[in-house]
């Protein structure tokens, strides 16, 4: 069958990740994440905690940067969004993949067979989940989640220009509290198999 692509975005918290790594196994077929900071920070020649602090935070010193005249960029942030867009359509020509975050629904909205998947869960399960499978203090989890969903919205806001609303460049919205992260995962892979037909 033809290659195809699942995007993953997520509320913190909500255990996208996991569910990507479980749809991952069940699916036979890469998921990235990490590996899209890791890919970033090597193209820039950056260290990994200056791509994972920067690229969905507006509040570190990096996002303000500014370049000399002439350098094309206003900030690193959007380099770092560029760098990421490659990346990604590179992982998305390559293979049927999964990947978690960074607009990929976004930037790959003009390609074939991919499904768009947004992760979302209630705030009380999200801090259950942050105590329980994260290791967070409990007084710490709240302001965290708010904190890093205004964050995302912020940063998608910015980069998908062509979205007139939350709900565009989505095809699935799911609450991972109902069904918990396998259940989650079998679902989603269902979804795949009948979307694009493969036996995996």
């Amino acid at each position: 069958m033809e290659k195809y692509v699942v995007t993953i975005s997520r509320q913190f918290a909500s255990m996208g990740r996991s569910i990507a790594q479980e749809m991952s196994m069940k699916l036979g077929i890469e998921f990235y994440d990490r590996d899209i900071v890791e890919y970033t920070a090597q193209r820039l020649g950056q260290p990994v905690s200056v791509i994972s602090d920067t690229e969905e935070n507006d509040k570190t010193m990096f996002f303000r940067r500014q370049y000399p005249l002439g350098m094309g960029h206003a900030n690193m942030q959007d380099e770092i969004f560029d760098v990421q867009t490659n990346i990604i359509r590179d992982l998305a020509a390559k293979e049927s993949c999964i990947i978690v975050g960074r607009c990929a629904n976004y930037v790959l909205r003009d390609m074939p067979n991919v499904l768009n998947v947004f992760i979302y869960a209630p705030v009380d399960a999200r801090i259950k989940n942050c105590v329980e499978l994260l290791g967070m203090e409990e007084a710490k989890a709240l302001p965290m989640i708010r904190s890093v969903d205004t964050a995302r919205e912020r940063y998608r806001k910015h980069y998908c220009r062509e979205a007139d609303t939350f709900y565009d460049y989505h095809d699935l919205f799911i609450d991972s509290s109902r069904f918990g992260v396998q259940g989650t995962a079998d679902i989603l892979c269902d979804v795949v198999k009948r979307s694009f037909g493969t036996k995996s």
